[in-house]
């Protein structure tokens, strides 16, 4: 079988909860996974072509006369679960502002302190916006995703929360330079 991507992952995973089109995957991929996985349309139509060529999903159609809904054939659904019992694929991580923290002494602790200051506000912000998900999670309690979906939501948090805290130690030993 060619390799697969880690967006074939995604996409096939997203389409296990039913048949939907392109921009419905991009949007349940943006709205609810957005806080840890991001996919472009640049990256989810390729997918789709590739995995339909492959016989795991196929297309059918739409509620709207010409619209057509992607789902996953029973191979499709074979290999997702197949993909998803895989150890997990690694990649090196990319952050912006150790990046310029790394090179601090080129922009000085007050610039530094700015960009800390910024992803301090950005992690308040997203734990915020993960309570609200949370809250919205347990009301449904008859959901067969809720404990999955929690578990998730807590990985989140607790990022979140390291990254306020982090955020907080940088900029206490940024005022002391």
């Amino acid at each position: 079988m060619p390799r697969t991507t880690q967006t074939d992952v995604a996409v096939l995973a997203v389409l296990s909860t039913g048949p939907l089109s392109g921009y419905a995957v991009r949007e349940i991929i943006r709205d609810d996974l957005g806080l840890f996985w991001s996919e472009s349309f640049g990256q989810i139509y390729p997918s789709l072509a590739r995995l339909q060529k492959e016989g795991l999903v196929e297309t059918v159609p739409g509620e709207r006369r010409g619209s057509s809904l992607f789902r996953l054939t029973g191979a499709g659904r074979e290999r997702i679960v197949e993909l998803l019992r895989e150890p997990v694929t690694t990649v090196p991580p990319r952050n912006g502002l150790l990046l310029r923290l790394a090179f601090g002494n080129l922009l000085g602790a007050r610039a530094c302190a700015e960009l800390v200051s910024e992803a301090r506000t950005k992690a308040t912000a997203q734990l915020e916006e993960l309570e609200r998900i949370r809250r919205q999670v347990e009301a449904e309690p008859d959901e067969p995703q809720r404990a999955y979906a929690l578990m998730t939501i807590s990985a989140g948090e607790h990022a979140a929360r390291a990254a306020v805290a982090w955020a907080d130690e940088t900029l206490a030993a940024l005022e002391s330079l």
